[in-house]
C-alpha cells in the first residue's frame, strides 16, 4: 500500500463518515450521549485528512497532531492514539507498506488506543469494532492488503451491531444501566464505516 493510496482511503472515509453525521449522532443520544458524536467524528476525519507529511510515520504524525489541534473531546484523543500508535509501528522513512508492515501498523494503532483506556470488546464502545477490526486485519495479512481490509471491515460491522445487546461499561451511556441496552453503540459504528470506506 502506497502512502497516496493510503491518503485516499482516509479521504473515503471521510465522505461515508459525513453522510452519516445524523446517524451517529441519534445513536450516540439513543445511548445516553450528548448526541454529538456525528459532530466530533467529522471534526476528527476533517482533521486527519488535513496531515500533510512524505512518508507513512510522518504523515501519521501530523495525523494525530492534527487531531489535537484541530478537534477536541474523547474521539479525537482516542483517534491521536491511533494515529500516534500507527506512526510508532511505521519504518522510518517508509512510503510503501508490504502485507507485514500493514499489519504492524494497524496492531501498533490498537495497542496505543489499549494503553489509554481501559475498555475492550464487550465494552459497548468504539472498541467493539477496532478490536475484531484489527485482530481480522493482522489474521489475514498472508492474503495481501484487499482481504485484510475486506476481513476488518466484515468484522468491524458484527462487532459494531453486536452492541445493541450489550449494557454500556464506559461513558455518560454507563448511567443508563440496563437502559443502553437496545442501540448501537456510535463509536462502533462510526469505527466500523471508516473500515468499510478503507476496504
Amino acid at each position: 500500500m502506497t502512502l497516496e493510496q493510503f491518503k485516499a482511503v482516509w479521504k473515503k472515509a471521510q465522505t461515508a463518515i459525513e453522510a452519516n453525521e445524523k446517524h451517529f449522532s441519534e445513536l450516540d443520544a439513543a445511548t445516553g450521549g450528548d448526541g454529538d458524536h456525528g459532530t466530533a467524528i467529522v471534526a476528527a476525519l476533517r482533521a486527519i485528512n488535513h496531515a500533510e507529511g512524505d512518508d507513512f510515520p510522518a504523515f501519521l504524525a501530523d495525523m494525530a497532531e492534527r487531531l489535537e489541534t484541530e478537534a477536541s473531546g474523547s474521539t479525537s484523543s482516542l483517534y491521536g492514539a491511533w494515529c500516534e500508535g500507527m506512526a510508532d509501528a511505521a519504518p522510518k522513512g517508509a512510503t510503501a507498506l508490504d502485507a507485514d508492515q500493514l499489519a504492524d501498523l494497524f496492531q501498533g494503532g490498537y495497542d496505543e488506543v489499549c494503553a489509554i483506556t481501559r475498555a475492550r470488546q464487550g465494552d459497548k464502545t468504539m472498541m467493539d469494532a477496532l478490536q475484531p477490526a484489527t485482530e481480522a486485519l493482522v489474521a489475514a495479512k498472508a492474503q495481501g492488503e484487499a482481504a485484510m481490509f475486506a476481513a476488518a471491515a466484515k468484522a468491524a460491522r458484527a462487532g459494531s451491531d453486536a452492541t445493541a445487546q450489550m449494557q454500556a461499561k464506559f461513558g455518560r451511556a454507563k448511567n443508563l444501566g440496563e437502559r443502553s441496552i437496545g442501540a448501537i453503540d456510535a463509536g462502533s459504528a462510526s469505527m466500523a464505516t471508516i473500515f468499510e470506506a478503507f476496504a
